[in-house]
């Protein structure tokens, strides 16, 4: 089910959100883990029992943990808890991917297990692992294995994130207020996040669409590709961010913020701090640091850099060019680190253009179907294999997109909302957004449902991983 869906938005959203603050309190999370199982078996019942399974077992392993916390056996059950998790992710998402290259290596033809990939499996997994991992840490373990539950397969942030931690939730998973200035602030977020999503992202993405089918690729068109790819991916995963946040609120609970204007960063390492925050201080709290982070050699680092970026790319996908894509932005920062990150503080103009480029490029790579594709794009970019500068085709669809594309542009900053704080530092000007925000949103509703009923283009990006 999607966020983006008539079905989720007039039946399962009204109706799980009735049921949850008509119930009582000790039933609460119940009524939110139902709704949750309901939720996720929508689209693949089977894969419910898949998602239990893990579930159980990481409620039985963080008791264990918890008994064994300081001793050998407490280190046995967290690393053994942390490779069935994985053993799970590696099946069903990895297994064909290596079989595929050893075939390749070997000359052999071992069948391929072609299993389908659980949807959120990348992201539940996650939490599971910094659930045992926190416990290990010093964490109470959750004795309530309802709420146990909740946690990992929670709706609002379970198929796409963010990825939520135990320890940033645990306390609201037994105390959390609601209110309706929290809940209307929900609303808010969600609703801005499904416009990110259904008037942006999915236009954007229709114009990729149309670029991979295009008989006249040129130069331009190949400029206006990745300009509207970089977008794409952008408001398609912030707009469902802003969706799991919204919806976060509206059921009492806070989840950290998962994008910052990443675009306007003066470096790829910012760019790296403003973006997929969840992910990346996952990779850093629980991969990077345990490696030893930045506290040893020069040497050493880079490796741990390397180790680190190798897997947020294959997180992403079991390809090739995910893996090149997180390498490529390893090198990027190795650079940064070494000599770049000085030069890059004294121009702000070149080092926001340095990284809208590598931005694009990296992009690029992530949306190949194979290396192959990627390499013939970036080629494309400086019109090398003879590939003209113009065609008729990208002109007219860059006047046909221009608008959107604008408007993504200035969206993508914090232009709007610093207007906003600004106008709302008045107190006429506050009273006149009060009045009027109630009814912007509910247009903006309309219009969505609108496009919606229309059954435009409308994938979840984020949801292959």
């Amino acid at each position: 089910m999607l966020f983006s869906s008539i079905t989720f938005l007039y039946y399962f959203l009204p109706l799980t959100i009735a049921f949850y603050f008509l119930s009582p309190k000790r039933l609460k999370n119940m009524v939110l883990l139902l709704s949750s199982l309901i939720f996720y078996a929508w689209g693949e019942p089977k894969y419910v029992f898949l998602m239990a399974s893990l579930i159980v077992l990481g409620y039985g392993f963080g008791r264990l943990v918890e008994t064994y916390r300081g001793k050998k056996t407490g280190q046995v059950f967290c690393i053994l808890s942390i490779m069935i998790s994985l053993s799970f992710l590696v099946y069903f998402k990895y297994a064909d991917f290596f079989i595929t290259n050893f075939n390749a290596i070997t000359g052999l033809g071992i069948p391929l297990l072609k299993v389908v990939l659980p949807i959120g499996i990348s992201f539940y997994t996650f939490q599971m692992i910094s659930y045992i991992v926190d416990i290990y840490r010093g964490e109470e373990a959750q004795k309530n294995i309802i709420n146990m539950a909740a946690y990992i397969a929670m709706f609002p942030q379970l198929i796409a994130g963010p990825i939520v931690r135990y320890s940033d939730i645990a306390k609201q998973l037994e105390e959390r207020k609601h209110s309706w200035d929290r809940a209307a602030e929900g609303i808010r977020r969600f609703v801005i996040g499904l416009a990110k999503k259904v008037l942006l992202a999915n236009q954007l993405g229709e114009l990729c669409n149309v670029f991979r089918g295009s008989d006249e690729k040129s130069v331009l068109f190949y400029w206006l590709y990745a300009l509207a790819f970089g977008l794409h991916i952008y408001f398609d995963f912030s707009g469902y961010s802003d969706m799991a946040i919204g919806l976060g609120k509206i059921f009492g609970f806070q989840f950290l913020e998962n994008f910052n204007y990443p675009y306007i960063s003066a470096s790829i390492t910012e760019f790296w701090r403003r973006w997929h925050i969840s992910l990346g201080s996952w990779f850093r709290d629980y991969v990077y640091i345990p490696l030893g982070g930045n506290r040893v050699k020069k040497g050493r680092q880079f490796f741990n850099i390397l180790v680190v970026w190798m897997l947020t790319g294959f997180w992403h996908g079991a390809a090739w060019n995910f893996i090149v894509w997180g390498l490529f932005f390893a090198v990027l920062l190795m650079i940064e680190k070494v000599w770049l990150l000085k030069y890059l503080k004294e121009s702000k103009i070149f080092s926001h253009l340095y990284v809208l480029f590598f931005a694009m490029i990296s992009f690029i790579i992530f949306n190949a179907q194979d290396m192959g594709q990627a390499f013939s794009d970036i080629k494309g970019l400086f019109g090398i294999g003879g590939v003209p500068l113009v065609s008729a085709q990208a002109l007219y669809y860059l006047y046909s997109f221009f608008v959107i594309i604008v408007v993504a542009m200035v969206g993508a900053t914090p232009a709007i909302q610093n207007i906003i704080k600004k106008v709302s530092c008045k107190s006429v000007g506050e009273k006149i957004l009060n009045r009027i925000e109630p009814f912007v949103l509910l247009v903006l509703l309309l219009v969505i449902t609108a496009y919606l009923v229309d059954g435009s283009f409308n994938p979840f990006l984020y949801f292959r991983f």
